[in-house]
Order: C-alpha cells, then structure tokens, then sequence
C-alpha cells in the first residue's frame, strides 16, 4: 500500500510539471505542431503499411484480408540470388562515399574558413552552393552529353590521338562515378553545417595560439578540427544511418542493362520488383530489411560513440 502512495505521489507532481513546462512553452510547441503533424501523417501513419511485408498482399483483398504468410518474403528475399549481389553493390558504392565524399564538405569548409577576402569567400561560396540546386535529371542529363559517344569528353580524347569510349556503359567506372557526381553536386551544400560550426570557435583561442607561435597546421590540428568533432560525429553517424540507401533518382538514371551488375542496389531492385512487376509484399520486406540495418547500426554507433567520451545523437 505504501509503496502504490509513494509511486501516485511521485508521477502526480511528474504530470503536472510536464503540463505546466507545456503551458510555459505553449508557443514553442505551436511553432512545432505543423512538423509534428507532418511526421504523423507521412511517417508514422503510413508505418501501417510494413503489414504487407508479412501477407500474400492483394490491392483488392486489402491489409484486412490479404493471407498471413509470415517471414515468408523475407525467407526468399535473403535465399534468391539477387541478394548477394544487391547488398555488395549498396554496401560498395556507400562505403566509398563514406570514404570520399564525407570528408569533402569538411575540407571545403576548413579552406573557406581561412579566406580572408569576405567578398572573394562569398562568391566562391555561392558558386560550390549552386550544383545543389539542380535535380539528378539534370546532373546525369549534363553528364551524358559530357560523356556520350559523340560528347565533349570524347572529342577531346580523338583531339589527342586516343580512341573514343563508351564511358556510360563501362562497369568498371560506373561506381566511382556515382561517388564523384555526388561529391560535386553536394559537398557544396554540405559545408554549411560545417561551417556554422566554424563560427562558433571563439577567434581568442587562435590569438593565444599565435602568440605561443603555433603555425596555421597546428591551429588546425589542436583548434579547429577539436571545435568541429562533435559535429563532424554527429553527421558520421547519420550517415551510418542511411549505409544501405544509396539514392533511388541518381542510380535508376545511371543505369543501363550494361552495368547492371554492378550498379543495381536495393532501391533499383525494389522498385522493379515493387511497381514494375507489382509484387508488393517482396518488395516490402525488402524495404524493411533495409530499414532495420539501417535503425542497427545507427544504435549501435551511438552506443559505441558514448562509450568512447563523444556526445552521440541521443
């Protein structure tokens, strides 16, 4: 009995000071309500869906009674012969992303911090922001025409004496091409982060420096790349988080029979699978496997982020 009085008497004052921080920030959380009902509706509602990664799915059954199969589709998804190769291909093209394209935004960042000239550092700013912009459609429309049999790249390589290529259809570039076109289109962007972290360095901690003689690398070395480490966690594990999504747009435009093989990912495979061949449970076990490891080894940075003294997500 006592112990019932003692837990009713703790969460009462709980509950009440959870509604009263409410009322305080009530215009704080009216702010908020348009994000939250966003993430209801297109998020969290629509989580209702994974049902059919467990059913024999029928648009004209519905979830209600479409037959109950299980890990049936998860079964034959991890057992068919395409698995193998699909979990190669993300894993390939994520790990040289993460090997090459995160490190970009935070070099161009550091470079762009030691301009000096305001003017100069705007206009190079705006011109690295501006590949942004431009939708995958574009980008590979761009790089086609670069790149095609009678485009500019392979005129320049006739000019001088080479032979031309089909650059598009050559599986053992298609990789490494991905990573480049996104290391242009997005490092750009992604020095913004960066560099609003830059601005909060306090510029007493450089002049200190300077006076105890420390040259530029070792300002960078013990000041500046310190400052930025929590950020630079932070965006590491997000990017963990998304280690087998690839991007549907960009590889689905890139491909061609040719480099199929090495080229196709769990995106591309869902969507054929999905919508082109209308097998929607598969498909969404698939999704959902995807999702999973993803949610894994976002936990599992965390943990093991914490564990080493850094600050993680949560």
């Amino acid at each position: 009995m006592n112990v019932q009085t003692s837990a009713s008497s703790t969460t009462g004052p709980r509950k009440r000071s959870l509604l009263r921080s409410m009322y305080r920030y009530r215009r704080l959380y009216v702010l908020a309500l348009p994000g939250i009902i966003y993430f209801l509706l297109f998020h969290y509602v629509p989580m209702w869906g994974v049902l059919i990664a467990f059913q024999d799915y029928s648009p004209f059954q519905g979830f209600l009674k479409s037959d109950w199969v299980g890990f049936k589709h998860f079964v034959d998804f991890f057992q068919g012969d395409n698995f193998l190769r699909l979990l190669g291909n993300t894993l390939m093209i994520n790990l040289m992303k993460l090997v090459f394209f995160f490190p970009a935004p935070i070099v161009l960042a550091l470079l762009l911090n030691e301009l000096r000239n305001a003017l100069y550092k705007r206009f190079v700013q705006t011109i690295v922001y501006l590949p942004h912009f431009l939708s995958w459609v574009i980008v590979i429309g761009i790089y086609s025409l670069m790149f095609s049999s009678t485009g500019f790249v392979n005129e320049l390589v006739v000019m001088f004496g080479g032979t031309a290529k089909k650059w598009m259809m050559m599986p053992e570039l298609f990789q490494i091409t991905i990573v480049l076109q996104n290391i242009w289109k997005e490092t750009g962007w992604g020095t913004i982060i960066f560099l609003a972290a830059l601005s909060s360095v306090s510029p007493e901690m450089y002049e200190a420096a300077v006076m105890d003689g420390a040259s530029r690398w070792r300002q960078l070395w013990n000041i500046t790349l310190p400052s930025i480490r929590p950020t630079i966690i932070m965006l590491l594990l997000l990017q963990l988080g998304h280690i087998l999504n690839v991007g549907f747009e960009q590889i689905f435009l890139m491909l061609n029979p040719l480099v199929l093989d090495v080229g196709d990912v769990f995106a591309t495979y869902v969507y054929r699978e999905g919508i082109l061949q209308g097998d929607f449970s598969f498909a969404s076990a698939a999704g959902l496997f995807n999702s999973l490891v993803g949610l894994i080894l976002i936990l599992s940075a965390n943990k093991l982020t914490k564990k080493l003294g850094e600050e993680g997500l949560f």
